[in-house]
């Protein structure tokens, strides 16, 4: 499963881990590089032709937008039910 959000198209971004060093000035702090993913859950929609599953952000799921869909005052657009790549 890719790790990206169906909606907003947000995904995972690289950092770098610093390790702060309590001795001396002189060393410097050593740098690990690591994946920043994001915050995303699994939601179920009901529609009229079935259940839909997406995969979204958190931060998506707090917006008014999606709650507008969630309560079925909107319908789901269909760039939404496309399954995320990484356009590799």
């Amino acid at each position: 499963m890719a790790k990206i959000c169906q909606i907003s198209g947000k995904k995972g971004n690289s950092a770098q881990h610093v390790r702060h060093r309590h001795s001396a000035w002189k060393f410097r702090a050593p740098h690990k590089p690591r994946r920043q993913q994001p915050n995303l859950q699994v939601v179920t929609l009901n529609t009229p032709h079935g259940k839909v599953r997406l995969t979204i952000a958190a931060s998506i799921l707090k917006s008014e937008m999606f709650a507008a869909v969630a309560c079925g005052l909107k319908p789901i657009p269909k760039d939404w039910l496309r399954k995320p790549t990484y356009n590799l």
